[in-house]
């Protein structure tokens, strides 16, 4: 269990239940200062956008003394709040906003510093929290960032709690606690616990004789990755592996993995691992440097799951972008797949609700309760480097013998408008356009076009089993896009 600080119990705690109808201080009626969009500033991964334009100190004050009042109303005997960081250039900026918010609410807030998003995810689960909050915009460029919130048990926060923060931040009524002061305590001795809870259900497997390559994507991972894989007994090579926000993401990580499979190939490696901005997700590298997504990480460790009895009715989560072939693959085994929206809250919530024990996305977010409360590329990556030592097969071998990918195309196409981005599909010729294309592929193929939750994107997926099918709707769909929603 974490220690906690002495002030943990103190007086500023005594009275958060009495929750009044106080007057809001006018520090805190963001109508009369802030700017905000007429669109939802939850999206499927929290608030995430360009810092200095949708993301600025004062909203971030704002947001932390809202959440923190839906924290406290929302706990009967509310801890600390767990504050973590990636290395974004504006991250302080924003850890002290929300920080006084936090504290202007009433509330304790335990700053770890720069960490993995899971790391705030497992603090906010064995400390008795009120929750927690990760600044990071994972994925995205080193100009943007996000806040996204984790409830007391670790998992992230409720649709129906955002919205109502989100409702105090545009003027609505919302319950205030009694005015009391929280502290905020520098806590950065924590992390060391988050790295046990990783090595720890590994005990009695070890990587020694193992080569891998890291790539930390100059983010929230680096240092802390490679010291668990040494402890593991790994020899580590290391890309990008210094706190740069000015470099995090930039041509590396999860989302270029170009310099990750170079490397592997050059130092003979038996496999590598890139990680987005705050290593809540990852991809693998094989040993003869071929890329290896969610899809078959999801499919390796599945199967290993099952074949030790830990998979409850071989139910595996993901979502829509899942490849055809993984799924079909699956099924031979007598497994079953079951697909949701895109985002790892929609793949956790089922999994919460059947029960299962594994689930993720392609894009390397993996979630298996059997070792972590949330997705973990960390995690992940310690797995699936523990499953190729343990089967005495080479990474290649093993996804050889895995499924063949069905073509599949996904083409991003930037709508700076949010509101035209939001409602693309409200578009009456970009859905003539899918339907046409639907139509015509029939069984063949499958087409599906989204709004990114955490990008200025709209995504367009062709998956066909034939490549010239996918690649002549991909383009016409695209060209939809552009001419009736990005203009």
């Amino acid at each position: 269990m974490v220690q906690t600080p002495s002030r943990h119990r103190g007086s500023e705690f005594q009275a958060v239940n009495s929750v009044q109808p106080a007057k809001r201080p006018d520090v805190f009626l963001a109508g009369n200062s802030l700017p905000l969009p007429n669109t939802k500033l939850f999206g499927t991964d929290g608030i995430r956008g360009k810092v200095g334009e949708l993301l600025n100190a004062p909203l971030a004050l704002q947001i932390g003394f809202w959440a923190g009042q839906v924290l406290r109303h929302n706990s009967p005997k509310p801890g600390p709040v767990i504050l973590g960081q990636d290395s974004r250039n504006s991250s302080d900026m924003l850890a002290m906003a929300l920080s006084a918010g936090l504290t202007a609410a009433g509330l304790e807030v335990w700053n770890l510093g720069l960490c993995p998003t899971p790391c705030v995810a497992y603090l906010a689960s064995v400390s008795e929290s009120a929750g927690g909050v990760m600044i990071s915009a994972s994925h995205n460029p080193p100009e943007d960032n996000g806040i996204k919130f984790f409830g007391p048990n670790g998992t992230k926060l409720s649709q129906q709690l955002q919205e109502q923060i989100e409702s105090g931040i545009r003027g609505a009524s919302v319950p205030i606690a009694s005015a009391t002061w929280g502290h905020h305590y520098h806590r950065a001795e924590l992390v060391k616990d988050y790295a046990g809870s990783l090595v720890q259900p590994l005990q009695q497997m070890n990587l020694r004789g193992m080569r891998v390559v890291l790539d930390l994507a100059w983010g929230a991972a680096a240092g802390l990755a490679p010291r668990v894989f040494e402890e593991m007994g790994a020899e580590v090579i290391c890309l990008h592996d210094a706190p740069d926000g000015s470099r995090i993401n930039v041509g590396c990580g999860s989302t270029h993995l170009e310099s990750l499979q170079a490397a592997v190939l050059e130092h003979q490696a038996d496999l590598g691992f890139a990680f987005d901005g705050d290593a809540d997700r990852v991809l693998a590298v094989d040993n003869e440097g071929r890329s290896v997504d969610g899809d078959y990480i999801l499919y390796l460790w599945g199967r290993h799951l099952r074949d030790s009895e830990r998979l409850p009715e071989n139910l595996i989560i993901s979502t829509v972008m899942a490849n055809l072939g993984f799924e079909r693959a699956w099924e031979e085994l007598g497994g079953k797949l079951m697909r949701t929206a895109v985002g790892d809250q929609y793949v956790h919530a089922e999994m919460h609700r059947t029960g299962a024990m594994l689930g993720g996305e392609q894009s390397g977010h993996i979630l298996c309760p059997h070792y972590g409360i949330s997705g973990d590329g960390l995690m992940t990556a310690l797995h699936l480097a523990a499953l190729v030592r343990e089967s005495s097969e080479s990474l290649a071998e093993l996804v050889n013998g895995s499924f063949q990918t069905y073509p599949q195309l996904l083409r991003n196409v930037r709508v700076e408008d949010r509101e035209k981005r939001l409602k693309w599909n409200e578009c009456e010729p970009l859905q003539r356009a899918i339907a046409r294309a639907k139509t015509a592929m029939g069984d063949r193929g499958r087409v599906l076009v989204r709004a990114s939750g955490t990008e200025p994107l709209i995504r367009v997926m062709v998956e066909a089993a034939d490549a010239e099918l996918a690649h002549l709707w991909t383009d016409n769909l695209v060209l939809a896009v552009r001419e009736h929603i990005a203009i």
